[in-house]
């Protein structure tokens, strides 16, 4: 997963920092792999587990050491076959070794993502572990506008691969559907966080990051957040077979896009579909902003989640919608992002403090500029 920016790492510390060295290693519960676990997510939920009495011990996988020095490392990539051998002992791996990096070169993205998926199930089933535990989003479920708000958590996932990373989280869910099929005995839990705050960066954090919020005429956005810390409890509940089956983590309830605008004291730029759609297609094609067109859908319309699973298992989030919110406001606190694409100092202040000038904007200028020349011809 993407990793959080250390400053907010320690500043959320207070609730996944060990309580005790050591002290997971006295524990009577499984042995859990973690791969991922130097950065991040991975980093986040390390902290947790080797402080818990409920987890014999921690295996932390990943291609350089973390900082937790309780739990049992292993330095290398999770698509060598060869982490099939660091498994073996472990009763449940997590894995949390993707890359959703904006940035990253999408092609490369996938082969790592897919195939490191593909690697840990096959290496954890030789290894004799009986539970993997993967971590996708509620993006999978899909934005459109005739989703039930909350969907359920056995809704049909009916997202493509237009938006960024969603053709790889589907993937990665396809492998773990098959993953038991194809290795009784190996159970498949899957974790689908709603928008990731603390430390992420994302589309959708991004979209925070902008000094309008973009919203696409006629359209209902919905917001439901989910704090890292949240998530890492549920990884938790996961990891200790509290829960399993296919399920959501987020907040409690939803916020609508007028109470999103309220909280942030952002105000909106509102956009007709097609401009806004033809505009952001435009810019990726043509290199200026990392995220496609098919990011905006999750802006556009309701993909919020029931967490009713979860909750039978007795777990419960710590943080509200609101509160994450406020979060992220704090953390993107000073960035500028246009159009999806970040912007340096420099940048920003020559691209004006005004939201008229955002590139979209300034796109969607150019294609009604041009319809009209089309009409006086």
């Amino acid at each position: 997963m993407s990793s959080p920016d250390p400053q907010v790492r320690a500043a959320r510390n207070h609730s996944t920092q060990t309580s005790a060295p050591g002290r997971g290693s006295a524990g009577r519960g499984p042995v859990v792999a973690i791969t991922g676990a130097a950065t991040g997510v991975g980093d986040l939920l390390t902290r947790r587990l080797v402080g818990s009495d409920e987890i014999k011990q921690v295996i932390a996988i990943d291609e350089r050491r973390g900082e937790v020095s309780e739990a049992q490392w292993h330095i290398l990539d999770v698509r060598d076959p060869a982490i099939a051998e660091k498994l073996r002992g472990a009763d449940v791996v997590v894995h949390l070794a993707l890359d959703l990096d904006l940035e990253t070169d999408p092609a490369a993205r996938s082969a790592y993502n897919v195939r490191g998926t593909q690697t840990v199930l096959t290496a954890a089933a030789a290894a004799g572990v009986h539970r993997v535990v993967l971590c996708t989003s509620a993006m999978v479920y899909g934005a459109l506008p005739e989703n039930d708000i909350p969907l359920s958590e056995d809704a049909e996932l009916r997202a493509t691969a237009e938006a960024t990373g969603v053709g790889d989280l589907l993937e990665i869910e396809r492998l773990g559907r098959r993953a038991p099929r194809a290795h009784p005995g190996l159970n498949v839990t899957v974790v689908r966080p709603a928008v990731l705050v603390g430390g992420t960066d994302t589309a959708l954090t991004r979209y925070f990051e902008s000094p309008r919020l973009l919203v696409v005429a006629g359209s209902r956005p919905t917001w439901q957040f989910c704090h890292v810390e949240d998530l890492v409890t549920a990884l938790e509940y996961a990891a200790l077979e509290k829960v399993d089956g296919e399920l959501a983590v987020g907040c409690d309830g939803w916020l609508e896009q007028e109470e999103v605008e309220e909280l942030s004291g952002i105000r909106r730029m509102e956009l007709p579909s097609a401009v806004a759609l033809g505009a952001a297609a435009r810019l990726h094609r043509i290199g200026l902003t990392p995220s496609p067109a098919g990011d905006l859908a999750y802006t556009m319309h309701p993909w919020v989640v029931s967490v009713s699973r979860l909750h039978d298992a007795g777990w419960r989030p710590q943080w509200t919608n609101e509160e994450v919110l406020a979060a992220l406001l704090e953390e993107v606190e000073g960035r500028h992002t246009v159009a999806g694409r970040r912007l340096g100092r420099k940048d920003a202040t020559a691209a004006g403090a005004a939201g008229a000038t955002v590139a979209l904007l300034g796109t969607a200028a150019l294609v009604r500029r041009a319809r009209k020349a089309r009409r006086r011809m």
